[in-house]
Order: structure tokens, then C-alpha cells, then sequence
């Protein structure tokens, strides 16, 4: 069969156009799995918020950091929460898990109660609980943070997920009596419900030059790296590979 000139043309242009039009589509392909795939590696190395977590579910288990600002990572740059950096222990160390965090700066443990149903709605493998600076800080009475903090880890209790406390303290000019009982909270509520106890989350990290914020309350991003590896230490008898 003979082709005219102008319809052998126009069949070329066509082949070409069909061409280019699978080469874009392959293209196209190639740029939305090269997207979703940066996009599991950004969640793969980061902690998620509460929102993100809601979102993404990569398969590995949660491990949910619930706290105030020492969670929040008040006054550093994202990135450089104790969260984070306890993302980053984890993957160097091998261990598939996402952290999850959930820290809002100034939260008390009322607020913290009140916030629950949202770590509970994620089914964390693990949970860190740190609440209760605020509620000192503010001078509320030691026995309604311990009963706000026995509601929270009775609400936590049922879901099976394995829930470590973290502790903080109060400066001296609180009063030695508050100190003392408000103190106590920690070690009561982690024999009361069997958990594990960090006594304080600053460890090795108060009195440390460069550790602590200008307000002499909040860890610096260097100060986070330690709260990170005082978290991982209490961690790993429960973490699995």
C-alpha cells in the first residue's frame, strides 16, 4: 500500500505525538513515586505531630511522647525536640519505630487529661508521659496534679500500650514541703501502676553550660540531645527489632 505524502506525514507527526505523550506519562509516574517515596523518608526520620500521624501510617509502632513544652521542644528550632532526637536514636539504632509527638507547651496535667483520647486514638506501642511543671510552676495543689495524673495513666491503662513516666522538679523557692510532695507524685504514681520511672527528665542535663534556655527552664536543642538519651536508656528493655 502507497502512502500520499501529506497522509504519510500526518501519520509520523501522530506516532511521534503518541510518543511523547507515554515518555510525559512515564515521566509524570517517575516524579509522583519519587515524591512519595521522599515523602516516606521524611516521615521515616522525623517525629510526626498528632495531625501527620492521623495521616501516615507506615506500618511501624508508635511510640507517643505526651507532654508539655520539655515535649514540645519550646524555644528550639523544629527539628530539634527531644522527639527528634529520639527518632534519630532509634534509627541509628535499628529499632522500626515512629514517634509521634504530642507536646504542647503550657500544659498542665488537667490539660493533658484532657488531651488523651487523641494518644489513645493513635494505638501507641509505647507512651511517655511528662506533665506536672506546669502544675507546679503555677503553684496548683500537689494533690490535684496527683489525681489528674493517676486519671490520665487509668485512661491509658486499658489500651495496652506501655506507658513510662518522666519526672521533673521545682526550684528551691518553691518551699521544701512543696517540693518534697510534689516530687513524691512521680515515684507514687509509678508504683501505683507498675511503670517505669525516669525521676527526673533533666538529668545530666540541669547545671550543664549550654544545656539549659536563658528562662532556666526549657533544654536547649544541645540540652534535648540529652532528655533524647535519658528517654532512650529507659526505653530499650521495651523496644523490640
Amino acid at each position: 500500500m502507497r502512502f500520499a505524502p501529506v497522509a504519510l506525514l500526518s501519520c509520523l507527526l501522530a506516532f511521534a505525538g503518541c510518543k511523547a505523550d507515554q515518555a510525559n506519562r512515564r515521566s509524570s509516574d517517575i516524579d509522583v513515586a519519587a515524591a512519595a517515596s521522599a515523602a516516606r523518608a521524611r516521615a521515616a526520620s522525623k517525629p510526626l505531630s498528632h495531625e501527620e500521624a492521623a495521616r501516615v501510617d507506615d506500618g511501624r509502632p508508635v511510640i507517643a511522647c505526651f507532654g508539655d513544652s520539655i515535649t514540645a521542644g519550646y524555644g528550639t528550632a523544629a527539628g530539634e525536640s527531644y522527639p527528634d532526637d529520639l527518632q534519630r536514636l532509634l534509627d541509628q539504632a535499628g529499632y522500626r519505630y515512629r514517634v509521634v509527638n504530642l507536646g504542647v507547651s503550657g500544659n498542665t496535667t488537667k490539660d493533658g487529661l484532657d488531651r488523651v483520647d487523641r494518644v489513645m486514638s493513635l494505638s501507641p506501642a509505647i507512651t511517655v508521659v511528662e506533665f506536672g511543671g506546669n502544675d507546679g510552676l503555677r503553684g496548683i495543689p500537689v494533690a490535684n496534679t496527683r489525681k489528674n495524673l493517676d486519671q490520665i495513666l487509668d485512661k491509658l491503662a486499658p489500651t495496652r500500650t506501655q506507658i513510662v513516666l518522666a519526672g521533673i522538679t521545682l526550684p528551691p523557692q518553691f518551699g521544701q514541703e512543696y517540693v518534697r510532695s510534689f516530687d513524691e507524685t512521680y515515684h507514687l504514681a509509678a508504683e501505683k501502676h507498675r511503670i517505669p520511672l525516669l525521676p527526673f527528665i533533666y538529668k545530666d542535663v540541669y547545671g550543664v553550660p549550654g544545656y539549659i534556655q536563658p528562662d532556666g527552664v526549657h533544654a536547649t536543642a544541645a540540652g534535648n540531645r540529652q532528655v533524647a538519651k535519658n528517654i532512650f536508656n529507659m526505653l530499650q528493655p521495651l523496644l523490640k527489632k
